[in-house]
Order: structure tokens, then C-alpha cells, then sequence
């Protein structure tokens, strides 16, 4: 993301000038806390009064409020600098938050509330995103970026049937689906616009030699068949023709991030890590297509999406871009290094967990501890990121 090209006049508190500010805080506390708390509902020590099995309260959780703050401070940053409108801050900011954390309340206590009132309060926050994305986008005359909102359409989407199917049926299975296909889509969107452009603006400076591979007709073709990929996977999960689908979107996934020359920027880990988390697109899909034939769990797919490129990508970016609209060096101290390796290895224990049942206690523990320690440690070592004004210069 390039810098906000200007500010209105803001003299409020610093954690409310950006939109990256708040959510990625916010949504990184939650992140570490939610799995702090999952742990022990797996095996059965803690008991939450919501409307979820303990399972889909864990996948809501994760899929439709963590992510979507990561992805609304994200995109409230990103958006302005698309259409060179400025940004939200200050009051409405707040009121986007509070809805955000009323829906994680609301669900959390939703056999109380009851499951319609709980559905009503979370679906509120991704509706007024998709609204406030839709408005900047459309006044910006920035037609090209309408794309970002079909993917926040099938957010949208998704968590309405995830609340209709929990209720009806028990367990939320197109909900979880379209949450986890609408998350990757935006990976694949945005992470194949910002790595390259972060690998080449460092390379031409730091490293001289080849250069990522521009935009083309190969990563429209890798796009295509991935989105076509999830839908198979979406409609007929266990179907032998699904799972080569998704092995051959992997497989070119695969060779879309070879393109990006990431093995030349070792040196620099605030990139790296981009092209680490990337890595975990085309492992999922393998994996998943695996599973489709009957040779992996699907869980091992799953959570290589979710916990791999989901979670790595979501550290990987928020680290980045908090430290260059902060005005502070584009530097991963050797905190934020070794919570890059935790969560790395988090979310590889948590593949194999579902790969080897028998050793699947140790490793859920190593998952989910090191989940927790990344993100939170996260939320810690950037807390005056967030909450102290711009660097000066």
C-alpha cells in the first residue's frame, strides 16, 4: 500500500486516524484470545453460552471476526490510496469498531440473545464495510477495483448462511466454504499485487538482477482456474474431478509465486514473510485436492489455508504496512522475526495434526499456543505503532 495521499485536519486520539490502526490491533488481540479460549472448549473445559457447537464457533470465529477486521483495516487503508479520497477516522471509525466488537459479543452470547438477534448484530459489520468500500470506490470513479467488493459480497453471503445452517442443520458446511473461498480470493487478488510490487521496489534498490514477472495473461489463467477450483470444491468436495481441479489451480499457483522472485529476498524479511504466507495458497490446494481423492483428511487442506496463508499473510501485512503509514523504517526486528517463525510453525503443526491423528494432541497445543504468542505477541511489540501518531520525518 502506498502512503494516504492526505488527511483531513485530525486531532483525536492516534489509534483512530487510520483505519489499519484499530482493526489490526483489535483483530490481533482477538485472534490470540479466541484460540486461548478454543483450546480448552475442545476438550471440553470451558463451555461459552452460544448458539454454536463448539466447532463452528471456533470456524466463525476465525473466518468471519478476526479476518474480517484484518481485512476492513486493510482495505480502509488501501481504498483511499486507490481513489485518492480520504480516509475514515475519528467517530465513524469508533462506530465501525464498536459494531465489530458487538458482533463478536453477540455471537459469543448467542444462546442468550438468540440466534437471529445474534445473526442480525455480526452480519451488520461486514454490511457496512461492503457499503462504505462500494460508496468510496464508486465516488473515487475507481471502477477497477470493484472486484475486492465480490469478494466482500461472498463474505457477506457466507456468514449468513453460516448462522441459517448452524441453526437449522447444526453445523455450518456453505458457510464455511464461501468464508474461506471469498478470504482466499482476496489473498490471490491483492497478495498478487502487493508482492511483486514489494519484491521489485526492494530488488531494484538492494538486490539488482531478475525482477518479479509483471501482471499477465498467466496470472488471469491461475485466477480463473483457482476460483473455479473453490467452486467445485464448494458444490462437491469429495468428487475424484474436484480434486484434480484443485491440485492443477495449486500447481499453477505454485508456479505464479516462483514468478515473484521471493528466493531473492532473504534478506529483507518484511518481504520475505509475504512470499512465505503465499506459499501456503498452493500447499492448501494441493492438499485439499488430495483430500478430495480420498488420500489426506481435509482438514490438513483446510488449515493450511486458514491458519497458513490466511494467518501468516495477515501478520505478514499488517506488520508491513502499520510500520511505512507510521512513517517508521521498513525494518522486522528480531521480535517480529521470530513471531513470524511461531506462527509458521503453528500453522505446519496444525497440517500435521490433521495428517497424523495419533500425535494429534502435542501438535494441536504447539498450533494453537504458538498462535496465540504470534498474534498477541504482535498486538504487544506494535502497540505503540498503533497507538502513538505518525513518526516524524
Amino acid at each position: 500500500m502506498a502512503p494516504i495521499p492526505r488527511l483531513r485536519d485530525y486531532k483525536g486520539p492516534a489509534l483512530l486516524s487510520y483505519g489499519f490502526r484499530p482493526f489490526f490491533l483489535f483483530g490481533s488481540l482477538y485472534a490470540g484470545l479466541a484460540i486461548l479460549a478454543w483450546l480448552p472448549m475442545f476438550y471440553g473445559e470451558l463451555e461459552l453460552s452460544t448458539a454454536f457447537s463448539p466447532r463452528d464457533w471456533h470456524i466463525h470465529e476465525m473466518l468471519y471476526g478476526y479476518l474480517p477486521a484484518i481485512i476492513t483495516g486493510f482495505l480502509l487503508t488501501a481504498v483511499p490510496n486507490w481513489t485518492g479520497r480520504m480516509p475514515l477516522q475519528g467517530r465513524p471509525l469508533l462506530v465501525l469498531l464498536l459494531v465489530w466488537a458487538a458482533g463478536r459479543v453477540a455471537v459469543t452470547l448467542s444462546g442468550r440473545l438468540g440466534w437471529q438477534t445474534a445473526a442480525v448484530i455480526d452480519n451488520a459489520f461486514l454490511l457496512l464495510v461492503g457499503a462504505a468500500m462500494a460508496r468510496e470506490i464508486l465516488k473515487g470513479d475507481n471502477w477497477r477495483n470493484l472486484k475486492v467488493l465480490v469478494a466482500v459480497g461472498i463474505l457477506i453471503a457466507g456468514n449468513v448462511a453460516f448462522h441459517v445452517e448452524a441453526h437449522v442443520l447444526g453445523a455450518a458446511e456453505y458457510g464455511v466454504g464461501l468464508g474461506i473461498a471469498a478470504t482466499m480470493i482476496l489473498i490471490m487478488l491483492i497478495g498478487g499485487r502487493i508482492i511483486p510490487s514489494f519484491t521489485r521496489n526492494w530488488l531494484a534498490r538492494e538486490n539488482p538482477g531478475r525482477l518479479p514477472t509483471s501482471f499477465g495473461r498467466f496470472d488471469i489463467i491461475a485466477m480463473v482456474a483457482a476460483g473455479v477450483a473453490l467452486l467445485a470444491w464448494i458444490a462437491a468436495p469429495n468428487w475424484s474431478a474436484t480434486g484434480a481441479v484443485l491440485i492443477a489451480a495449486g500447481a499453477l499457483q505454485a508456479v505464479r509465486l516462483a514468478r515473484w522472485a521471493g528466493e531473492r529476498t532473504w534478506r529483507d524479511r518484511l518481504v520475505l514473510i509475504l512470499h512465505v504466507a503465499y506459499a501456503f495458497v498452493p500447499i492448501g490446494f494441493v492438499l485439499t485436492g488430495l483430500a478430495s481423492l480420498g488420500l489426506l483428511p481435509a482438514a490438513a487442506g483446510i488449515h493450511a489455508w486458514t491458519g497458513g496463508a490466511m494467518g501468516v499473510m495477515s501478520i505478514a501485512v499488517m506488520s508491513r504496512a502499520s510500520l511505512g503509514h507510521t512513517g517508521r523504517a521498513l525494518v522486522a526486528t528480531p521480535v517480529m522475526q521470530a513471531l513470524y517463525l511461531l506462527l509458521v510453525a503453528a500453522a505446519l503443526a496444525r497440517i500435521c495434526a490433521a495428517i497424523h491423528p495419533v500425535w494429534s494432541d502435542a501438535l494441536l497445543h504447539i498450533a494453537g499456543m504458538g498462535w496465540a504468542v504470534a498474534f498477541l505477541g504482535f498486538a504487544l511489540t506494535y502497540w505503540n505503532v498503533f497507538t502513538r501518531p505518525r513518526a516524524a520525518p
